[in-house]
């Protein structure tokens, strides 16, 4: 996945300017960015903080890991089975 130009800090500062009255269409001009990524970053970003933001950033982090390793034992398992013969 493609890293962001923008930190989450930035995100959140982005969408706090658009709470507090600047236009959506100036605000993204002026930072460089579309509006679908603003919304897009307003659904995921909306209402947080920056320490909520970064507490996000770990959940999904240790999420990705955590699938990483249920994948790897579900295949241990399916070669175990298959190299004794256990069927369903």
């Amino acid at each position: 996945m493609r890293k962001s130009r923008y930190t989450e800090e930035q995100i959140i500062g982005f969408i706090k300017q658009a709470e507090s009255g600047l236009p959506i269409k100036d605000l993204c001009r002026k930072g460089g960015f579309s509006d679908a990524t603003f919304y897009k970053w307003r659904a995921k970003y909306g209402g947080m903080d920056v320490p909520d933001a970064r507490r996000l950033r770990e959940l999904e982090a240790e999420n990705n890991k955590l699938k990483k390793l249920l994948a790897e034992a579900h295949l241990d398992i399916h070669a175990l089975n298959t190299a004794f013969g256990v069927k369903r």
